[in-house]
């Protein structure tokens, strides 16, 4: 099953939820204060291979520096 990320519209918090593909549109409550005023939030990823990002951002969002030669993934 997939991790979806939700945002409560009510309080703002952000939080995952493990559901089925059929229910990743359905009301989500919120896991700090239970509102079902909650919408899904697009994902992102990015994928390495070899030291090279294949799939997603470009960056360095691997890692918090956010300079190649901190992380070596693109050196």
């Amino acid at each position: 099953m997939p991790l979806y990320e939700y945002l409560c519209r009510d309080c703002g918090t952000k939080f995952e939820l493990l559901r089925a593909m059929a229910q990743a549109d359905d009301p989500a409550p919120c896991a700090q204060c239970g509102s079902l005023r909650t919408g899904r939030l697009l994902s992102l990823f990015a994928a390495i291979s070899d030291g090279k990002v294949v799939a997603g951002s470009s960056g360095c969002a691997a890692c918090a520096s956010h300079t190649c030669s901190t992380c070596g993934l693109h050196g």
